[in-house]
C-alpha cells in the first residue's frame, strides 16, 4: 500500500490560507502539516520530513516591503540550501498568491537551467490600481510539463477560481516571456468565460498580466506558482452562484481546484511510491 505523502504548509506572519489548504490536501489524500516558519528556521522541524511544500496565500509581513519580499529574504537566508536539496530530491513545491510572489522573489521560479536562485520575473501592482477580489476563468496549457495539471486538458480550462490580490500582474522582459512560452512553462492564462483568451481585457485579465499569465512552472514541472486560489474552491458550494447551479442541471458544478492537489498526491504515490 502506498504511503500518503506528507505536506508542509507554512504558517505565521500574516499567512492566512493554511487551514483551507491543509483541508484541501487532506481531501486529496495527503497528510497535511501546518508548520510555523520559525520552526523550520530553528530546525525543530525538518523540511526533509515532507514531500510537498506549500507557500500559501495571505499577506506575509503585511506586504509592507512588497508582496512576498520579506518572506523570500527570510526563507532564502535561513533555508536556501535546504530548499535546493528539497528540490534536488524530486519533491514538489506550490506557491499560491502570496506564495507565488515569494517563489519568484526567491528565484525558485521560473528556474531556467535549474537555476533556482536568480530572480528574473516579478508580480507587480495591478494595472487597475485596486485590490481585486473576484472569480476568474483560466486556460490550461496542454503541453506544459507541470505535474499539478496532468490530465486537466478535457476541457483545457478551469471555468472558475477565486483570486484576491493587489500585486498580481506578471511582468518580465520580452526575452523571458518568449522563453516561458517556448518551453511551455506558462501553465495558466486568464481567459474569458467561454474559454477564449482574455487578451489583456479587464476584468477577465484582472491585473494586466503580460500574455495573460496567471501561473508558471519550472522546467521539471514540479514547482508551480499561480495567483488564483485552488484551495478556496474544493466544493461546489464555495461558488457564489452555487444555489442557481444546483437548481439548473445544465450549469457546471464540479470544483476543479481540488484536482491540482490530487495530481500532486497521485504523482508521489504512483510515480515515486
Amino acid at each position: 500500500m502506498n504511503r500518503k505523502p506528507d505536506v508542509l504548509i507554512l504558517t505565521g506572519y500574516g499567512l492566512n490560507c493554511d487551514m483551507e489548504t491543509a483541508h484541501a490536501f487532506e481531501l486529496a489524500g495527503a497528510r497535511a502539516h501546518r508548520v510555523h516558519i520559525n520552526d523550520l528556521i530553528n530546525e525543530s522541524v525538518s523540511i526533509h520530513s515532507f514531500q510537498i511544500m506549500v507557500f500559501g496565500g495571505g499577506f506575509s509581513w503585511g506586504d509592507d516591503h512588497g508582496a512576498g519580499v520579506i518572506q523570500a529574504v527570510r526563507m532564502k537566508t535561513h533555508l536556501g540550501r535546504q530548499l535546493l536539496e528539497f528540490i534536488d530530491r524530486g519533491n514538489l513545491i506550490i506557491g499560491i498568491c502570496n506564495g507565488f510572489q515569494t517563489l519568484v522573489n526567491m528565484g525558485l521560479l521560473p528556474g531556467f537551467d535549474q537555476n533556482y536562485q536568480t530572480r528574473s520575473v516579478a508580480l507587480i501592482h495591478n494595472d487597475c490600481g485596486n485590490f481585486r477580489d473576484q472569480w476568474v476563468s483560466l486556460k490550461i496549457n496542454p503541453s506544459t510539463p507541470c505535474i499539478w495539471t496532468r490530465g486537466m486538458t478535457q476541457p483545457d480550462r478551469i471555468q472558475d477560481l477565486p483570486l484576491r490580490h493587489g500585486e498580481g500582474k506578471f511582468y518580465a522582459s520580452a526575452e523571458i516571456i518568449d522563453r516561458l512560452a517556448r518551453d511551455n512553462q506558462i501553465v495558466f492564462q486568464y481567459a474569458k468565460p467561454d474559454g477564449t483568451a482574455a487578451e489583456g481585457q479587464f476584468p477577465y485579465n484582472p491585473n494586466g498580466a503580460m500574455m495573460d499569465i496567471a501561473g508558471i512552472c519550472d522546467p521539471t514541472g514540479r514547482i508551480l506558482g499561480l495567483m488564483p486560489h485552488p484551495e478556496a474552491f474544493h466544493h461546489f458550494t464555495h461558488h457564489p452562484d452555487w444555489t442557481r447551479r444546483q437548481a439548473n442541471p445544465t450549469l457546471p458544478k464540479p470544483a476543479l481546484g481540488i484536482r491540482l492537489f490530487e495530481n500532486a498526491v497521485q504523482y508521489l504515490s504512483k510515480d515515486k511510491g
